[in-house]
C-alpha cells in the first residue's frame, strides 16, 4: 500500500469513526465556535483544563470529510499536553497545511495524514478548522472569557 493511500484510510477512519467527537464535555471550561462560510464547514470546540492541561476536549460541527477526520486527529494529538504544548503542535499542523515542512511528526500523531492535502489550497481551511479552534481556545482560556465565535473568509 503506497504512503497515500494509507494516508487517506486514515483521514477516512478518522471520518467514519470519530474521535472525542460530542456535543457536551462535562465542566468545560471553554467553548469556541469557528465556522467557514464560504463552504459551509462549522465547528464547536469545548476544552476542559486541569493542572495547565489539555484535560478533556470535546468538538461537534457539521462539514466535510476533511474538516471533521482532521478535528479527530487533532484531538487524538492534544489531550493531556499541556496548553502551551498543544498550541505549539496546533502551529507546527498549520505550517505544515502551508507547505512548510513536516515538525514533530511523532506528536501528530494521524495528523501527518493530512499533509497531501496541502496539495489542494480550497482544502486546507478545511483542515485547519479544528485546530485553529483550539488556537482560539486556549486563547480565550488564557483571556479569562469562556465563549468565542470565528468567522473564517
Amino acid at each position: 500500500m503506497a504512503l497515500d493511500d494509507l494516508y487517506q484510510e486514515i483521514i477516512l477512519d478518522h471520518y467514519r469513526t470519530p474521535r472525542h467527537r460530542s456535543a457536551d464535555l462535562d465542566g468545560h471550561d471553554v467553548h469556541v465556535h469557528h465556522s467557514n462560510p464560504l463552504c459551509g464547514d462549522e465547528l464547536d470546540l469545548r476544552l476542559r483544563v486541569a493542572d495547565d492541561k489539555v484535560d478533556g476536549l470535546a468538538y461537534d460541527g457539521d462539514g466535510c470529510s476533511i474538516s471533521m477526520a482532521s478535528a479527530s486527529a487533532m484531538s487524538e494529538a492534544v489531550i493531556g499536553r499541556t496548553l502551551s504544548d498543544a498550541d505549539d503542535l496546533a502551529e507546527v499542523f498549520r505550517l505544515m497545511m502551508h507547505g512548510e515542512g513536516l515538525k514533530r511528526e511523532d506528536d501528530l500523531l494521524d495528523g501527518v495524514a493530512f499533509q497531501g492535502v496541502a496539495k489542494f489550497p480550497v482544502r486546507v481551511k478545511c483542515a485547519l478548522l479544528g485546530w485553529m479552534a483550539l488556537k482560539d481556545a486556549i486563547a480565550t482560556y488564557r483571556g479569562g472569557s469562556q465563549e468565542h465565535r470565528v468567522t473564517h473568509e
